[in-house]
């Protein structure tokens, strides 16, 4: 059974880091794109990054704070996301396509349950 599940959400303050994880199961892990994106209340998922099979990163939504990254062996891809906003707040869903990236909340097969992330003093 395809699984996903988010951790490492948390309150932080304004300025600090937080590493989020996505691990999966019950697919071929190597094979597949795995995407981040955010949900606030009442508002639609918004696409953060995206990290290919084959590692690609391009498209990460601000490059400058977030880092996308994944390590095949422990099944598990990772966000660190740094100099936190308040804005960042939400929770942060990942996600499983095969083929390439996609921006596209449509496009993914499956996703985890999410994680919450609250950036605030």
């Amino acid at each position: 059974q395809l699984q996903l599940v988010e951790s490492g959400g948390d309150l932080v303050q304004p300025g600090g880091s937080l590493r989020l994880s996505c691990v999966g199961s019950g697919f071929r892990f190597d094979h597949a794109a795995i995407g981040w994106f955010r949900q606030v209340p009442g508002s639609d998922r918004i696409y953060v990054a995206c990290i290919s099979s084959a590692g690609a990163t391009t498209g990460t939504v601000d490059p400058d704070r977030f880092t996308i990254s994944r390590d095949n062996a422990e099944n598990t891809v990772y966000l660190q996301m740094n100099s936190l906003k308040a804005e960042d707040t939400g929770r942060y869903y990942c996600s499983v396509r095969t083929g390439r990236c996609s921006r596209h909340v449509d496009e993914y097969d499956a996703w985890g349950q999410g994680t919450p992330v609250t950036v605030s003093s």
